[in-house]
């Protein structure tokens, strides 16, 4: 039984032996280390004890015990047929919010009938839906089961077209559909994790469908009947989705073959047992206080330790905490016995149940208790911030976001804050009066939405208003949210062909990955596209049809640019294709001779800007060299800061910073406009990235950068970056705003965005990838078991056209105890938190300075819960707190990091803190702390129960001569191959017998072997995993790429840098002197 585990679970959990010996010899005085821990609670509170049985910690298939009922969702035994879905009220209608255009009249739903999960009711729409159609779009994720054999980059015979999901354009099998798919196909594949995989997925019939692409935002089209729960319709024989860019011989990014496999079992509650700490009774419940509290788990340390230290006294390795692999599935409700449940971890596999706080996905606290004072938080020294992720993606058989519509009178708030109405706002006095909970007002109700109160206080109305009972809603927005018509979807490519470009093949990388991918385009009439060339002069192309072929007008002037035409340079994609496809194909040849090697890239992005002007949309760049003339030209600084580097300058970190303001000026020109900007660089040499992502990171978009580029490998990550840009769900000229209860006030927002006033961001493009971080401070007390709530508010266009309101809100308990916070404390996101603080001070302090910034603030927590918090009084013990016991390895790989390390190139640092900024929680541990796992012995594993074999601790203990491992951090995937590897083993994953001369950037192939193919599964469910298509690098043992793959094991001793084990006993020491 495979299934692909979380995607983050770095845990060896069969050590070898162990070469130092049972223990590392440690100083005396760390002779023990404690991990404190409070009895577990129940996992994601649920009831407490006595309430029917314990429920069993769930792993593989399994029926529920006899007489049990399912959770509601949890898929039925085979024998029982699935509930239908049932919610909202009249005014609801369920569209998706990426939705197509709405429906002609409001739709009546059934009443609810508790079962959030059962296949959608046959009035909701296509997942992202497209204008309505009969047939349903596949929700994205892998080629169906008809598919056997991966066909080469390229594609394969024509087939039936099927409409794209995404509302799509129907695409034949010749064009992959995005993200593939199983119409119809509503049960999917248990969550494998967290970040919502966009590729490729192949099943046997048998199987639910992979979790894979946009989520049902709204399932089924009008009219289609949905399958059974776990049913699966198989859709015509097409390509795997990934495709490469034709001519290269690798297979296509192929999908994993999973095996048929049912859900695994959902426990009733979707719980998890406690888990039992070494030397606590049987019979020991957790305290009544755990409703709500996380689970505490024992830890299965690997018993590797770092590296020895040689004094008289022993550490036991067992206990250093390390990151346990997660395999089971648990539904999590996000409130509990009128409490807010504690989530689970980022990394694991849930199912979200809306039961008033919003999922996690979208919106999580670096604690789930708000202190009562600053002065409680402050003494603490842990960051009071949201991440705030408005489009993640996610699990499929979570419930859809409900979509409401209050008409012209627009949705119910507050009339002081203007926060929007939720579940949390009270009515009293009959229903006529409602009261703020972010700011206290009294509120008339609308006469309109009125309704009497139940014996219980609430509306009666409450449970069939998705406004009134759950946690996040879309609502329409009327007239008074909208400035202007909104906007069409507009796309705008420039397309480097300077001589450096067209040699090194990027040009022709980017025409083949644009023309691959303007089937996912989202379908209709409201789609716009253009393209434009540059080298030092800026090249546009008028597409109109009429024209024999497309007709090109040139632009000199690059200091003060203009558009040469006010029509015809941007057309609805539906009348241009033919000749933009052909356009396409012919710029690589007309560029072929070019010997203008200069970019006038700043001046480009200008002239596309104004034709873009008008309507606003995305402007999409490829770039290859360094801009070299025109408006906002740059100048090779690296080779200055090289020499400032090594002479120890403390003005180093300057090359890090934008030259000039004239980019940033633009940049918030554009924002201005509703021009979101990507940039994808394709370069074999620096470009001043910190200049470059100025702009990106201004307009809401981001940099994707392939260096050294390589015309074999790069084309595949290009054009998949390319689709996955294009067609993930996304939102234009968006506004957000988060707002509180009094007691806090929002101190900063950080991401990639605009800021005009200091309450709102804008956001010109807003999608599934991107976070904003938002902080508070304490302006006031709150009382003591009050609660404390966060709404944010995002205002936004479809690529449909539709102006929407999405509002998500939490609330969550407040505490004036400190040992609450640590207890509730959330370590993926203070370490999110942490990291993005790191990479806002690469550029304006010394690195040395960032890295001091990082460790003090791992250890000024942990000091703060030693002294106020711990019970245990002997200073010879290094205590840490249970929910983050993995705060000091995780500081400790990013002081290690490529941002943080002193070597390295300063683009990759500049690319590095351009990532970072609009990270999510999922992704950033990784980047950080990244995954190894071993691919020689794949055929001979006994972990067979995931797809992904457990991950093994990230020092070189691990690293054998005979093997080859794959380390990768969602970025980039090493490939690590010993000196004494078995050359059967290297003829069957690469095809040679000796690498001698096989090129370090690789584009794995698939071979007729079963090593070759699992190697091949593996790789693509990761991609699936991290939505992001691994770049592969070849290290070998002995050269400067294997010597730099050793340098990403964080545990072990580096130059310059401390093992695991000594960095625990330097925070040891250090907590130890701030004591005394």
């Amino acid at each position: 039984m495979s299934r692909p585990p979380p995607p983050f679970a770095p845990q060896n959990p069969t050590p070898g032996p162990n070469p130092a010996g049972p223990a590392s010899s440690l100083p005396a005085s760390f002779s023990n280390l404690q991990i404190s821990r409070a009895p577990p609670p129940f996992a994601s509170g649920g009831p407490p004890p006595g309430n029917g049985p314990a429920p069993s910690s769930i792993r593989g298939p399994q029926a529920p015990p006899p007489g049990a009922r399912p959770f509601p969702g949890s898929p039925p035994p085979p024998s029982q047929p699935a509930p239908p879905l049932a919610r909202p009220a009249a005014s609801v209608q369920q569209s998706p919010p990426f939705g197509g255009p709405p429906a002609a009249q409001p739709q009546q739903m059934p009443p609810f009938n508790g079962s959030p999960f059962g296949p959608p009711a046959q009035v909701q729409r296509a997942p992202f839906g497209g204008p309505p159609g009969a047939s349903q779009p596949p929700p994205f994720s892998g080629p169906p089961a008809a598919l056997s054999q991966h066909p080469p980059f390229g594609g394969s015979p024509a087939a039936p077209t099927q409409p794209g999901p995404l509302g799509g354009p129907p695409y034949s099998a010749a064009q992959p559909p995005p993200f593939g798919g199983l119409p119809g196909a509503m049960a999917q594949r248990p969550f494998s994790g967290g970040s919502m995989p966009p590729f490729g997925g192949q099943q046997p019939p048998s199987q639910q469908g992979p979790y894979g692409g946009p989520p049902q935002f709204g399932g089924q089209r009008p009219g289609s009947q949905p399958p059974p729960f776990g049913a699966q319709v198989a859709p015509p024989s097409q390509p795997p989705p990934f495709m490469g860019p034709p001519g290269l011989n690798a297979p296509a990014f192929g999908p994993p073959g999973w095996q048929g496999q049912a859900r695994p079992g959902i426990v009733p509650g979707g719980m998890q047992p406690p888990m039992r700490m070494p030397g606590m009774p049987g019979n020991m419940l957790p305290s009544a206080l755990g409703q709500g509290m996380p689970s505490t788990p024992t830890m299965p340390y690997s018993p590797h330790a770092g590296a020895q230290v040689s004094t008289p006294s022993k550490i036991d390795p067992n206990q250093i905490p390390r990151p346990i692999t997660e395999t089971s599935v648990t539904i999590f409700e996000t409130r509990q016995g009128g409490q807010a449940a504690v989530p689970p971890a980022a990394s694991s596999e849930f199912i979200v149940k809306d039961t008033g706080n919003c999922s996690p996905r979208l919106m999580r606290c670096t604690m789930n208790q708000i202190p009562c004072t600053g002065d409680l938080l402050t003494t603490s020294g842990m960051p009071l911030a949201l991440m705030v992720q408005p489009f993640a993606l996610p699990h499929p058989s979570e419930e859809p976001i409900q979509l409401v519509d209050f008409g012209e009178m627009g949705p119910v708030r507050c009339s002081r804050c203007k926060a929007y109405i939720n579940p949390f706002m009270r009515f009293v006095d009959q229903g006529k009066f409602f009261i703020c909970n972010l700011c206290g007002f009294s509120n008339d109700t609308p006469r309109e939405y009125l309704c009497n109160l139940g014996p219980d206080g609430r509306r009666r109305d409450a449970d069939e208003r998705p406004e009134l009972c759950r946690g996040t809603v879309e609502f329409v927005a009327s007239k008074e949210f909208l400035v202007r018509e909104p906007m069409p979807a507009v796309y705008f490519f420039l397309i480097d062909v300077s001589m450096n470009a067209v040699h090194t093949g990027a040009t022709a990388a980017a025409c083949s990955a644009i023309s691959q991918a303007l089937s996912d385009l989202p379908e209709g009439p409201r789609t716009m596209v253009g393209i434009a060339t540059f080298d030092s002069t800026i090249h546009f192309y008028s597409l109109k049809r009429s024209q024999q072929q497309p007709l090109m007008l040139i632009v000199p002037d690059i200091q003060d640019v203009y558009t040469p035409l006010q029509t015809d340079l941007i057309l609805p994609l539906s009348e241009c294709r033919e000749s933009l496809e052909q356009l396409l194909e012919s710029i690589p040849n007309m560029f072929e001779n070019n010997r203008v090697a200069d970019s006038a890239f700043g001046a480009a992005m200008k002239a596309g800007f104004l034709a873009m002007k008008s309507t606003g949309g995305k402007l999409l760049v490829f770039q290859s060299v360094l801009p070299s003339v025109g408006t906002g030209s740059l100048s090779a600084r690296e080779a200055e800061g090289r020499s400032n580097i090594s002479t120890g300058d403390k003005e180093a970190h300057k090359l890090l910073q934008p030259v000039d303001k004239t980019l940033k000026t633009m940049a918030l020109e554009f924002a201005e406009y509703q021009v979101c900007v990507d940039v994808f660089i394709t370069t074999q040499s620096y470009v001043d990235i910190a200049s470059i992502s100025v702009v990106p990171s201004t307009t809401g978009g981001r940099v994707y950068c392939y260096f050294p580029f390589s015309a074999l490998s790069d084309p595949a990550k290009l054009f998949n970056d390319l689709r996955w840009n294009i067609s993930r769900p996304q939102g234009f000229e968006a506004v957000m705003r988060v707002r509180c209860s009094q007691g806090l006030q929002v101190q900063d927002y950080s991401g990639n965005f605009c800021k005009r006033v200091p309450t709102d961001i804008d956001l010109p493009a807003i999608d599934s990838d991107k976070t904003i971080m938002v902080t508070f401070k304490h302006d006031d007390k709150f009382q003591e078991n009050s609660e404390c709530a966060f709404q944010c508010a995002l205002l936004y266009t479809t690529v449909y056209g539709q102006r929407r309101i999405r509002v998500i809100n939490i609330s969550l308990t407040c505490t004036s105890m400190l040992s609450n916070l640590f207890r509730y404390a959330d370590l993926e996101t203070q370490f999110t938190y942490l990291v993005k603080q790191a990479a806002s001070g690469i550029p304006s302090s010394p690195l040395s300075q960032v890295r001091d910034q990082v460790t003090s603030t791992c250890i000024n927590i942990l000091q703060s819960y030693r002294k106020y918090c711990a019970s245990v009084s002997s200073s010879g013990q290094l205590i840490l707190p249970e929910a983050l016991k993995l705060l000091p390895l995780y500081t400790l790989a990013l002081i290690k990091s490529i941002g943080l390390r002193n070597d390295g190139r300063v683009d990759d640092r500049s690319y590095w803190v351009s990532i970072v900024s609009s990270i999510s929680v999922l992704l950033a541990v990784p980047l950080v702390f990244p995954r190894m796992i071993s691919l020689h012995d794949l055929t001979s594993r006994d972990d067979e129960d995931t797809l992904i074999p457990n991950p093994l601790t990230l020092n070189s203990e691990n690293i054998h001569d005979d093997g080859i491992y794959l380390l990768e951090n969602g970025e980039d995937g090493f490939i690590y191959v010993g000196n004494a590897v078995n050359p059967v083993t290297l003829e069957q994953i690469f095809g040679v017998s000796s690498l001698a001369g096989v090129p370090t950037q690789l584009a794995l192939e698939q071979f007729d072997n079963e090593l070759s193919k699992k190697v091949n599964e593996v790789l693509n469910e990761i991609r699936r995993q991290r939505c992001s298509y691994l770049r592969l690098r070849l290290c070998q043992k002995g050269d400067q790429s294997g010597d730099f793959f050793r340098s990403l094991l964080v545990e072990d001793k580096a130059p310059g840098g401390l093992s695991y084990v000594e960095f625990l006993v330097h925070v040891h020491r250090q907590i130890q002197s701030k004591m005394t």
